[in-house]
């Protein structure tokens, strides 16, 4: 498609990606804009980030680049450092039709990094075979991410009609979609990511397989999937994704703690996550700062709950029955994706202060507002309430006591008083008028 047709501006360009590519075609190489950054200038989006194919190998666009080092073992690219800006940077793959079933990779670190490894189900260990555009084209996963952009005449290169389908809105696998997603099961979250992203239906053929594939993730390393969680729910579309992940059985497989206990609600947990999810996407939106602490808070709320009932119903206390389920639920759910203690930590301690709120009597009220997770920990507060748990108003009460001045915030406590019934009187005690004489201390004056 030509400069007039497509109506890409190189303005719209990354300054540093527009330099790689024209370092890369005065090397002897060609060099492509590929992936979402073509898709997304076609439909009129600002690219988050852009993506080069080459035909020089890694090594010899380490040897373009000064500013570069290669990564990856998995698949081997380069990263081109611009300050703060990284462009990722990586050789056309080949179509190897390997499927040789091999149960265990088995890689020394001095194998050549031309191969290509497959496990018993399919997935791809390692895949560093190197061929030319039209192979490329092929290892791409959909036909809107599979467009090539250059910049020595300006032209996108399309070879599954990937420009069609991004004009009818439709995300569409290219070769045979279980296979693919067997290749890679990340493949079935980013259909459903760029589908509630972008508000692309999924073609027929590529949606039929999303939820026999799902357990197909429980094969990826944890660690992975923490990186695809933060895709899935910090874009902005996070209810969506949300809604589409529950739709083909894949929430439960990412969270099978809080799938079990949604499927045993009566719906006011789906309200309680669904707000959650509404919340942050209008803060992303709005440019606002958001944790992956509040949000896996939520998520992992339900699960908590049920856990901890199950504590209390065996006679544990709230206190310990809340942290014997927490550390339980946060230890089931690492096993499936992995979560950073910097994140985990206040997670926790977002839990604990749910258990604390209501306690506001004396000097704990002021001291709770001192706290650094009060505030994540009032949201949360707000957020059960507006899924329809009856807490006595204690959300109203905590916003009223904030704001108020130290007049005000004492009639708030006075009313806490008045409005519970009245203990009986605690007796003191009285010290003996004659008091048994002690044995004396041996040794002491």
């Amino acid at each position: 498609m030509s400069r007039a047709e497509h109506g890409i501006s190189r303005q719209q360009i990354s300054p540093n990606c527009l330099k790689v590519l024209y370092a890369l075609n005065a090397a002897g190489f060609q060099a492509f804009i590929v992936g979402g950054g073509v898709r997304d200038l076609l439909l009129g989006l600002t690219p988050k980030d852009f993506d080069i194919a080459t035909d020089a190998t890694p090594e010899q666009i380490r040897a373009v680049f000064r500013n570069s080092r290669i990564i990856g073992r998995r698949f081997r690219i380069v990263h081109v450092h611009f300050g703060r800006e990284i462009l990722e940077v990586s050789t056309f793959r080949a179509v190897t039709g390997d499927n040789v079933e091999i149960v265990e990779e088995r890689v020394s670190r001095h194998d050549t990094h031309l191969d290509s490894v497959h496990s018993a189900s399919g997935m791809i260990l390692r895949d560093n075979v190197y061929g030319n555009i039209e192979a490329d084209v092929l290892r791409r996963d959909f036909t809107a991410n599979a467009l090539y952009y250059t910049v020595r005449n300006f032209e996108v290169y399309d070879y599954v009609n990937g420009i069609t389908d991004v004009d009818l809105r439709c995300l569409r696998m290219i070769g045979d979609p279980e296979q693919r997603y067997r290749e890679d099961p990340v493949r079935v979250l980013r259909a459903i990511r760029l589908a509630a992203k972008l508000n692309f239906t999924i073609e027929a053929a590529t949606e039929a397989p999303l939820r026999p594939c799902a357990r197909l993730l429980e094969s990826v390393s944890a660690a992975r999937l923490f990186d695809e969680f933060m895709k899935l729910f910090f874009s902005g579309h996070g209810e969506k994704t949300f809604l589409m992940l529950q739709k083909y059985g894949v929430f439960s497989v990412l969270f099978p703690g809080a799938g079990a206990a949604l499927s045993k609600d009566d719906g006011h947990y789906q309200r309680l996550l669904l707000s959650a999810f509404v919340s942050t996407d209008a803060r992303i939106n709005d440019d606002k700062s958001v944790t992956p602490a509040f949000l896996l808070a939520v998520i992992l709320w339900p699960a908590l709950q049920m856990q901890m009932r199950t504590n209390q119903t065996a006679g544990t206390p709230p206190a310990m029955a809340m942290n014997d389920a927490a550390q339980m639920i946060l230890s089931h759910q690492l096993e499936r994706i992995s979560i950073p203690r910097r994140f985990s930590m206040p997670m926790r301690e977002i839990w604990d202060m749910q258990l604390k709120l209501p306690n506001r009597r004396g000097k704990r009220a002021e001291l709770m507002l001192g706290n650094k997770r009060f505030r994540a920990a009032y949201d949360f507060l707000l957020l059960r309430e507006d899924a329809g748990e009856n807490l006595d108003g204690l959300g109203q009460w905590w916003t009223q006591y904030q704001t108020a001045n130290p007049e005000l915030q004492a009639q708030l406590q006075s009313h806490l008083d008045s409005d519970e019934p009245h203990a009986k009187p605690r007796r003191r005690r009285v010290k003996s008028r004659n008091p048994k004489p002690t044995t004396p201390i041996i040794g002491a004056d």
